[in-house]
């Protein structure tokens, strides 16, 4: 097996061998990507696809500088959001203004009774909106000031979304235990 280096730069020259080594490498964790953001598998797997055309389109761009795989997965998040802007899905879930009351388990072994999976699939229900930012600040770490300025949307708006993200969430956990 060669290197990420080499591997990359194989690929730059059209190498497809090397280009099936990366796809294999990376499709798995990135099929996970586009899924949290799309909620639904047939989404998923075209995001996966133009992410990785993107990929493959702008590797030459790689400084080879901080990790490959955080290279990659920034533009699986962004390909993933440009598709959500692109259709107005976000729009859609911020304009919904619901009043949501949750019971809330108190035990702290509630996630803990739910597999990886099911926790997947919950996410996956939310709206557009709701799981936008929620895999944003939650899983991908951005900020709610990040998160204002790549969707278009206030801070407040963000914070707002995230707090009915985790009061959904909470009640269909709560459902489900």
């Amino acid at each position: 097996m060669i290197n990420e280096k080499q591997l990359i730069e194989s690929c730059i020259k059209g190498d497809r061998k090397a280009q099936k080594e990366l796809y294999d490498t990376y499709a798995r964790k990135m099929m996970s990507v586009c899924f949290r953001y799309a909620g639904e598998y047939e989404l998923a797997k075209d995001l996966l696809q133009e992410g990785f055309i993107r990929v493959f389109s702008n590797l030459n761009a790689y400084q080879f500088i901080g990790s490959f795989e955080g290279w990659v997965r920034k533009i699986f998040v962004n390909t993933s959001l440009e598709y959500l802007r692109r259709n107005d899905l976000l729009r859609e879930a911020l304009d919904i203004d619901t009043n949501i009351s949750v019971n809330v388990k108190t035990e702290n072994t509630v996630i803990e009774e739910l597999s990886a999976e099911d926790l997947m699939k919950i996410i996956s229900e939310l709206p557009p909106g709701f799981r936008t930012v929620f895999n944003m600040y939650a899983i991908e770490g951005y900020s709610h000031k990040e998160i204002a300025d790549i969707l278009g949307i206030t801070e407040s708006t963000s914070r707002s979304q995230l707090t009915r993200a985790r009061m959904l969430l909470q009640k269909r956990i709560n459902e489900l235990l």
